[in-house]
């Protein structure tokens, strides 16, 4: 008798507090749970393949990954407590706020990042290429989210923060794969044009890293003071650049003193008083 009485009070305290039902909500949640983390997991599989088809840069890939992993759990979690029967507004407003006051702390990382999304997406340069941003020359090591690294031309490190990197202009010199070497030499107002001509134009052909296809060029750009000034514009890849220029500086110099072509300089007169 008493055992029945102490049954019939359990099944009267589950009913009073409908334990059953919370039960059920409790196991309800569990699946969503399980089931949500799983199909979370696959959705983020598949969206990354579909990017990597689609030639998206890898180190975008993942973090667009990571973003919407995070995003598709906060969303099973929220969907999974809410079969409970919390609260899933002030819920989400806490995280609104929480998510408003980390943005406001990290404008500047934001900026970085957004930069970081939009370089990977537009693609204005790549690893490899040699391009002149923010005051600073260098080839490309590394994209990273919020922040790309370059070698400068005298092995030097720049990290350059992605946000002022693609809010500036970007001067890629390796995009096109070649570039002009500009360049002028001055001689004397009695040197013969012509021959000064084929003895620049010489440099330029006999040199093995000046590209022929576009054809170098040799022009009088200037009447200047003391000297007529001549427009040299070879054209080399971007590895060969510092070759080309440097090297037909030289090469010049030896090339205009065989021909017996004068490069004027200052003169300095001395004047002595006879006593």
């Amino acid at each position: 008798m008493e055992t029945q009485e102490y049954t019939e009070s359990i099944l009267d305290f589950i009913n009073e507090y409908k334990l059953m039902d919370f039960a059920l909500k409790i196991v309800l949640a569990i699946i969503i749970l399980i089931i949500g983390l799983w199909l979370a997991k696959k959705i983020v599989k598949i969206s990354q393949k579909l990017m990597a088809k689609r030639g998206v840069d890898e180190t975008l890939q993942q973090f667009l990954g990571d973003l919407m992993s995070w995003a598709l759990k906060i969303l099973v979690f929220i969907t999974a407590i809410s079969q409970v029967g919390v609260e899933t507004t002030s819920f989400v407003a806490i995280l609104g706020a929480a998510g408003l006051a980390v943005g406001l702390a990290l404008q500047g990382s934001l900026a970085n990042f957004a930069g970081g999304a939009l370089i990977m997406i537009f693609k204005p340069f790549k690893v490899g290429d040699l391009i002149e941003a923010q005051g600073e020359i260098g080839v490309v090591k590394e994209i990273q989210i919020f922040v790309t690294k370059m070698i400068s031309p005298g092995n030097k490190l720049l990290i350059i923060p992605n946000g002022t990197l693609s809010n500036g202009n970007i001067k890629n010199y390796t995009e096109l794969g070649m570039l002009r070497v500009d360049l002028t030499f001055g001689v004397s107002y009695d040197a013969d044009i012509k021959k000064t001509k084929e003895v620049l134009m010489e440099v330029l052909t006999s040199n093995d890293k000046v590209l022929s296809d576009p054809a170098p060029s040799v022009m009088v750009s200037e009447l200047a003071d003391s000297s007529v000034n001549f427009a040299v514009r070879p054209w080399a890849t971007p590895a060969d650049y510092w070759d080309v220029y440097f090297g037909t500086i030289e090469a010049t110099k030896y090339a205009l003193d065989k021909a017996g072509i004068e490069i004027p300089y200052p003169h300095q007169v001395e004047i002595r008083k006879q006593g």
